[in-house]
C-alpha cells in the first residue's frame, strides 16, 4: 500500500480507502462487514470513511465495533455531518447546534474519543458559512476532531470557506470528497484548481462509477440479478451510466486491462490515482476478495500511451 499526504496537511492516508455507503449497517451482514474491514486493515488500508447518515448511524456503529479492537493510532477514521438523522428541524444541516450534537453522537457510535477527519457532507445554504467553520474550529480545539473537510462542495464554496478561514485565523479545511471516475470528471475544471490553491486534497468516491467500470454490465445483455443497477435505492444515480454507448465504451477498456494484467476495477482505480490532487479513492466491498482486488491498484503507474488509449476509448461518453 502507498500513502499520500491529505492536501497540505501532514496526515498520511492510504491510496485505497474503505467506505461504508449502502453496505455496512445495511445490505452487508455484520460478519461480512467485519471480514472486509479487517482484510482492508491487514492489507494496509488506514482510511475508513463513513457518515452519520448511512443507515441513520448504523454504519458508524459497525465500523466502531470492529475498529475499537485495533490500535487507535494505526488508522484514520472519517465521518460526516449534514443529512437528516431525525425528524426535528435541527436534526440536519451545518448549524453549530447540529454539528456539535452530532459530532458527540458520532463519537459514541464509533466508540472513540476523537474523529480524525470530520466532513461536511454537503453545503448548507441555510447556515452562515462562518458559523459552520467556527463550529468545526472549536471541535478541533476541543480535540474531538483532528481535521475538517467537505464533500461535494463547489469551487466557489471551497474558495469562500478558505477566505473566511484565513480572515478569522481558523484551522483550514484539508479535504474535499467528490464523485470522480473515468466517466465523471466534473471536478477537473474548477474544483481541483481551487483545492490545489487552498491546500485541500481529494478523497474521491464512486471510483468504479457504481460498478459500471468493473465491466459487470455488458452491452446488449440484461442487468445482472442482485446488482446495484436492479436496486431501486441505489440505481437512481445510474441511468446515464447504463446507456448502450457508455457500456460499449467500457467494454472496449477490457483488452487494455487484459494487456496490463489488471482487472477492470484495478485499471479504473489506477487511473484515478494518477490524476492531480487525489489523495485517496474510496472503495466499497461486500467480500474480502473485493478488498484484495481493489488494494492491488495501489502503486500502479499507467504509461502515457495507456492513458492516451483510455481517452480515445472513452471519447464521447465522459461527463465533464
Amino acid at each position: 500500500m502507498q500513502y499520500r499526504n491529505l492536501g497540505r496537511s501532514g496526515l498520511k492516508v492510504s491510496e485505497i480507502s474503505l467506505g461504508s455507503w449502502l453496505t455496512y449497517g445495511g445490505s452487508v451482514a455484520g460478519n461480512q462487514a467485519r471480514e472486509c474491514i479487517l482484510k482492508a486493515y491487514e492489507l494496509g488500508v488506514n482510511l475508513f470513511d463513513t457518515s452519520d447518515a448511512y443507515y441513520r448511524g448504523e454504519a458508524e456503529k459497525v465500523l466502531g465495533e470492529v475498529l475499537q479492537n485495533l490500535p487507535r493510532t494505526s488508522y484514520v477514521l472519517a465521518t460526516k455531518v449534514f443529512f437528516p438523522v431525525g425528524d426535528g428541524p435541527n436534526d440536519r444541516g451545518l448549524s453549530r447546534k447540529h454539528i456539535m450534537e452530532e459530532c458527540n453522537a458520532s463519537l459514541k457510535r464509533l466508540k472513540t474519543d476523537y474523529i480524525d477527519l470530520y466532513q461536511c457532507h454537503r453545503y448548507d445554504p441555510e447556515t452562515p458559512l462562518d458559523e459552520t467553520l467556527r463550529a468545526l474550529d472549536d471541535l478541533v480545539s476541543q480535540g474531538k476532531i483532528l481535521y475538517a473537510g467537505v464533500s461535494e462542495w463547489t469551487a466557489e464554496q471551497i474558495g469562500a470557506a478558505a477566505q473566511i478561514a484565513h480572515r478569522l485565523n481558523l484551522h483550514p479545511l484539508v479535504s474535499n470528497q467528490p464523485q470522480y471516475n473515468m466517466l465523471f470528471r466534473k471536478i477537473e475544471k474548477d474544483v481541483i484548481p481551487v483545492s490545489e490553491r487552498e491546500g485541500l486534497g481529494q478523497i474521491v468516491f464512486s471510483p468504479l462509477a457504481q460498478g459500471v467500470l468493473t465491466g459487470k454490465y455488458r452491452p446488449g445483455q440484461p442487468l445482472p440479478e442482485g446488482s446495484r443497477a436492479t436496486d431501486a435505492r441505489s440505481n437512481q444515480f445510474m441511468p446515464q451510466l447504463l446507456q448502450e454507448q457508455t457500456l460499449q465504451a467500457v467494454e472496449n477498456l477490457r483488452p487494455i486491462a487484459r494487456d496490463l494484467d489488471l482487472t477492470m476495477s484495478q485499471l479504473a482505480l489506477a487511473w484515478i490515482l494518477q490524476q492531480p490532487n487525489v489523495a485517496s479513492t474510496i472503495t466499497g466491498a461486500s467480500r474480502p476478495e473485493q478488498v484484495e482486488e481493489n488494494v492491488g491498484a495501489s502503486g500502479i503507474v499507467l504509461s502515457d500511451d495507456v492513458l492516451e488509449a483510455l481517452e480515445v476509448v472513452l471519447q464521447g461518453v465522459v461527463q465533464y
